[in-house]
C-alpha cells in the first residue's frame, strides 16, 4: 500500500476540478482524476503529468461509481482526500448567457426535468460518492472529505435584500447546492466522532464552463480556498464552511 497520499477529485478533466488535481501532484500525492469521460480525463491526467490517474466516473451512474471505487481498492487500498468537485449549472444548450439562464430558471417558469437533472449531479451525486468511497477513506489514517459548494448556497446570505445577488437566487443551480450543504452537515455530523475530516468550500467565481465562461476570477484564483482546504493535515479543522482564505461563510 502506498505510503504518500490517495486523493480522488470528481469532474477533473477541467475547470478548477482538473487545477485542483494539478495542484495536488504537485505537491507529490496520487491523483485519480475523476471524469465521465475517460478519454477527457485521460487527456487531462496526461496533461498534469506522473502522478495523475485518469478515472471514469460519472456521479449519476450507481455502476460508473462502484467501479471507480473498485478500482481505487484494487490499485492502492484505500483514499486519503475525497474532493467533490463534480457539478453542473444546467442541462440546456439553447442559452445564450447566464442573464437569460437565470431568467428561465425563475420558480414560476422552470423545467422540473432540468431542477432534476441539476439536482442529480450537483446533490444526489456527491452523496453517492459519499456513499462508495467511505470505506476506503475509513482506511485512511488520515482523511479529509472537502465538498465544493457556493457561497449561493447560502441562505443567510442569499435572503438578504441588500445582497448584489439576492435576486440571482433560483431552484436550480442555487438551490442544489443549498441542498449540498444540508448533506455535508449530514456527513459532519456522522463523522464528528470519527477522525474523518469533512469541510465545504465555496470557492470563486470562475471563468469556467460551469457560468458559461462569464466568471471574473481565473481558475488558478478561484480555487485557491479549494486546495488550501484540501492540503490541511490531521490537525486540521473540520466541519468548516469557508471561502477565499478561510473566511466563514453563514449556512
Amino acid at each position: 500500500m502506498p505510503t504518500h497520499r490517495i486523493a480522488l477529485v470528481t469532474g477533473a478533466n477541467q475547470g478548477m476540478g482538473k487545477q485542483v488535481a494539478k495542484e495536488l501532484v504537485a505537491d507529490g500525492l496520487t491523483v485519480f482524476v475523476g471524469s465521465r469521460d475517460l478519454a477527457r480525463g485521460e487527456t487531462a491526467a496526461a496533461e498534469i503529468g506522473d502522478g495523475a490517474i485518469a478515472l471514469q466516473l460519472d456521479v449519476t451512474d450507481a455502476a460508473s461509481v462502484t467501479r471507480a471505487a473498485e478500482r481505487i481498492q484494487q490499485e492502492v487500498g484505500r483514499l486519503d482526500l475525497l474532493v467533490n468537485n463534480a457539478a453542473i449549472s444546467t442541462t440546456r444548450t439553447d442559452v445564450q448567457d447566464m442573464a437569460e439562464l437565470r431568467a428561465l430558471g425563475q420558480p414560476s417558469v422552470v423545467r422540473l426535468d432540468e431542477v432534476r437533472a441539476v439536482w442529480e449531479v450537483n446533490v444526489l451525486g456527491v452523496l453517492a460518492v459519499y456513499q462508495a468511497m467511505l470505506p476506503l477513506l475509513r482506511r485512511s489514517p488520515d482523511a479529509r472529505i472537502v465538498n465544493v459548494t457556493s457561497a449561493q448556497g447560502s441562505l443567510t446570505t442569499m435572503a438578504d435584500p441588500a445582497l448584489p445577488f439576492h435576486k440571482t437566487f433560483e431552484p436550480v443551480y442555487s438551490a442544489s447546492k443549498t441542498a449540498l450543504n444540508a448533506v455535508t452537515l449530514s456527513m459532519m455530523i456522522e463523522l464528528e466522532e470519527t477522525d474523518i475530516k469533512v469541510n465545504l468550500v465555496s470557492p470563486g467565481f470562475a471563468n469556467t464552463a460551469l457560468v458559461n465562461f462569464e466568471g471574473t476570477e481565473s481558475v488558478e484564483d478561484a480555487c485557491r480556498e479549494v486546495v488550501r482546504v484540501a492540503r490541511l493535515g490531521p490537525d486540521g479543522p473540520t466541519g468548516t464552511f469557508t471561502t477565499w482564505e478561510g473566511v466563514g461563510l453563514p449556512w
